[in-house]
């Protein structure tokens, strides 16, 4: 929080920006490691230089910050403006590695005999919402199996007291067997939305959404998806998304440009068919795929050719493996797009506006829809589109 705050970004929110960045810098230009200390039962932080309370803080226009003028002394002032360069990008880089550095010792320190002896690591909690990060502690020397938690920000305290509570009193736990654990709403429900809103959304029922959807997609259209029971977690998992054709030249552009309006350097996930990993993804020391969109993986040189524009610079890509099994509606898609173009992936990034939680009811869905430039929204069987505004001169 420190580091993302003296880097100019919103501490206790921008720490996935401070993690983008990361990759372009070089964190060996800079040593941050005074910053912590990990010395095999105790994390150290120097609380002279980072997280500062009361008049320790360095203060600048009447706002106290999570550093201290020590820091600044150290490194030169707190980044401002746009523009993220020498040295800002080094020190993210350096923080970023840092960070891996320190919790992958913590969990060998403590976690290392259990890994070894059950080849699992479960995570949870803010952390482990670093992507990055979780690579490296799915690189572990005895890691198999790397569980995490989808929802694993404070919302996700709630599963840990629960499961605590059910093993208080002996209730079985089952694993979960995917994630779209929300609420899933009807036809008639979604035909009520359009109908109810302001907006007055064209829409038709669809015979086969899923073809209608790889036509558009065909097309070049950046299209809303809304189908199924709602993502448990932050992640669009295929049931509140925004899809596209990662084939298309400039595509990530184009979304910014329609929905997003994010910062240029940070690239967009894909979801893929299980039968496309092998092909696409480099899994080095990785035992298992990610079918959360909760780490970072190596990319093949076939990958980073074909689809640029969900390559990071570090040849990393966040891509959700998509099985039958896991989610039948969003692989049946995935299939007929394959079927139609030879690609077995799209491009997938929430279904969302700027600062917004993803969606999760139709009327969401169409707000979202309105606020944003896409000119399509599947909507369970329906397809929503805008309605011509009239010139009356």
């Amino acid at each position: 929080a420190a580091l993302t705050d003296y880097l100019g970004f919103e501490a206790l929110d921008g720490e996935f920006k401070v993690m983008g960045i990361a990759p372009f810098g070089d964190p060996e230009k800079y040593d941050l490691s005074s910053l912590a200390k990990f010395n095999g039962r105790r994390l150290k932080i120097n609380n002279h230089l980072v997280g500062t309370v009361g008049i320790r803080r360095y203060k600048a226009q009447s706002k106290g910050h999570y550093f201290s003028r020590q820091l600044v002394d150290m490194l030169g002032p707190r980044r401002v403006g746009n523009l993220v360069d020498d040295p800002y990008v080094h020190y993210a880089a350096a923080i970023q590695a840092l960070y891996e550095k320190l919790a992958v010792k913590i969990v060998q320190s403590y976690l290392g005999d259990m890994i070894h002896e059950t080849g699992r690591l479960a995570v949870a909690g803010t952390s482990s919402l670093n992507i990055r990060l979780n690579q490296k502690l799915g690189e572990i020397d005895g890691v198999k199996a790397l569980l995490i938690n989808p929802a694993s920000g404070d919302a996700g305290t709630a599963i840990g007291a629960a499961a605590f509570a059910a093993s208080k009193q002996t209730e079985p736990l089952k694993p979960a067997k995917h994630f779209f654990l929300g609420p899933k709403f009807t036809r008639n429900q979604c035909v009520e939305a359009c109908k109810g809103h302001r907006e007055k959304p064209v829409w038709e029922i669809l015979d086969d959404p899923h073809a209608k959807a790889v036509e558009l997609l065909k097309a070049g259209e950046v299209i809303g998806w809304f189908r199924g029971r709602m993502e448990f977690g932050a992640r669009a998992l295929g049931n509140r998304s925004i899809l596209a054709d990662p084939s298309q030249p400039g595509i990530a552009q184009r979304i910014n440009k329609l929905v997003k309006f994010r910062e240029s350097w940070r690239p967009f996930s894909a979801s893929l068919l299980e039968s496309a990993a092998d092909d696409y993804i480099d899994r080095g020391k990785l035992n298992s795929h990610d079918e959360a969109m909760a780490l970072s993986v190596k990319t093949t040189a076939k990958f980073r050719e074909a689809y640029p524009d969900v390559v990071h610079v570090d040849g990393t890509a966040r891509l959700q493996v998509v099985r039958d099994d896991n989610n039948a509606d969003f692989h049946n898609l995935l299939s007929q797009f394959a079927d139609a173009t030879g690609q077995r992936l799209l491009i997938n990034t929430a279904l969302n506006r700027p600062g917004e939680a993803l969606v999760c009811t139709p009327e969401e869905a169409i707000n979202a829809f309105h606020g944003t430039d896409l000119n399509y929204l599947i909507l369970g069987d329906l397809l929503v589109s805008k309605r011509e505004e009239v010139d009356d001169w």
